[in-house]
């Protein structure tokens, strides 16, 4: 691994080179490779080959790429030391096959077992429906995965333009025009309707102390509605207001969540929804951006100013937007009562309270939008 760079850009390097063919290296696991490398030595070529197949990949489908771009970026093929010697063991537990280990024959199989598939299936509905704040990293990095995969609908909106369309209102003016193209024969009856276009999606999230075991998985959501086809403005309350819509068009994930974080000031802060809320409704909601939008607030709705102040706010924010929905990550927890002072000063204020807690909360949540 003789270079002129730094150890750390080379390694960095190839982990990035990774990503572009393909293989889904999340920046945990580039900081995970880096420490395991920094443990094994860069002296021992064998560690290095092993700790990153292991830190790197996330499937055996990984494995190939793993060794294809191994050669080209060490100008290396594998490690003899590193190489799998046949085994007679079998798998010991159904672990085993979600980690993709091989069947006891020395040979990794092309192409997954029907088990395989199964445990890896029933896992990822597992993950989907646990709560996010008390993932590990390993499976914060599965459900960005996940995230990849969205496709935020945008919610519609009627214009005031006609279209013509199979079914509708009778469009008298085009019928009468037909019938003078066939010479006053009768022709086929045309209709209308009113053409739609997307509404605007204003989302709001808390990146207070409270929400911060929420805060990447949250930036990961709305950077997905970022990448939809509809308008779509995004900010961040603490104890203050950022607008992070720019940070969050990026198209890589990570780079937009890199971004993101250089641009709020105010991250694991305090929190303080009423002056976010006020300093939205004076800069950008009145003029123009909230007006006919759905406005969606995430957070968990603890307050540290005055309720009544929260109340005034979100009741503003009703007479401006088309709908109004407030995920809780807390709405989605056995027992739980809406009895946060924030909370019940907003509540009359909102049209949808949803949990938001899990991907699968995140999933209805995209769903409420959509038909809102």
């Amino acid at each position: 691994m003789t270079t002129t760079r730094a150890p750390e850009e080379v390694l960095l390097g190839f982990a990035r080179a990774l990503r572009a063919a393909g293989v889904p290296v999340t920046a945990d696991r580039e900081r995970t490779y880096l420490l395991a490398v920094a443990t094994v030595g860069l002296e021992d070529r064998a560690a290095v080959y092993s700790v990153g197949r292991a830190t790197l990949c996330g499937s055996p489908a990984d494995l190939e790429r793993y060794d294809l771009v191994y050669a080209v970026w060490f100008g290396a093929e594998r490690p003899a030391a590193a190489r799998r010697a046949p085994s007679t063991r079998p798998p010991a537990s159904m672990a085993d096959l979600r980690d993709g280990r091989d069947d006891g024959s020395g040979v990794e199989p092309d192409e997954p077992r029907a088990d395989d598939v199964r445990a890896q299936a029933s896992a990822m509905e597992v993950l989907r429906h646990r709560d996010i704040a008390t993932m590990s990293a390993r499976e914060r990095a599965a459900l960005a995965r996940i995230f990849a995969g969205l496709r935020p609908r945008p919610p519609r909106r009627r214009t005031h333009r006609w279209t013509a369309a199979p079914r509708g209102r009778v469009d008298a003016r085009a019928t009468m025009r037909e019938m003078v193209r066939r010479h006053g024969e009768p022709g086929p009856v045309r209709w209308r309707t009113q053409a739609e276009r997307p509404r605007r999606v204003v989302v709001l999230l808390d990146v207070s102390g409270s929400m911060s075991a929420y805060a990447d998985s949250l930036l990961r959501l709305a950077h997905a509605w970022c990448r939809s086809a509809g308008p779509v403005e995004v900010f961040t309350v603490g104890t203050r207001l950022t607008h992070v819509t720019v940070a969050l068009h990026q198209r890589d994930p990570d780079r937009a969540l890199v971004a993101t974080g250089r641009t709020i000031p105010d991250w694991s802060g305090g929190t303080r929804l009423a002056d976010g809320l006020k300093a939205f409704l004076d800069l950008w909601g009145r003029r123009g951006m909230a007006r006919g939008a759905v406005v969606v607030l995430v957070s968990d709705g603890w307050e540290r100013g005055d309720p009544e102040g929260l109340a005034e706010q979100m009741r503003r924010l009703r007479s401006l937007a088309h709908h109004v929905v407030w995920a809780n990550p807390h709405r989605g927890l056995d027992a739980y009562e809406p009895v946060q002072q924030g909370i019940v000063a907003a509540l009359p204020h909102v049209d949808s309270f949803v949990p938001g807690h899990s991907m699968a909360a995140f999933a209805d949540l995209l769903d409420v939008v959509a038909d809102a």
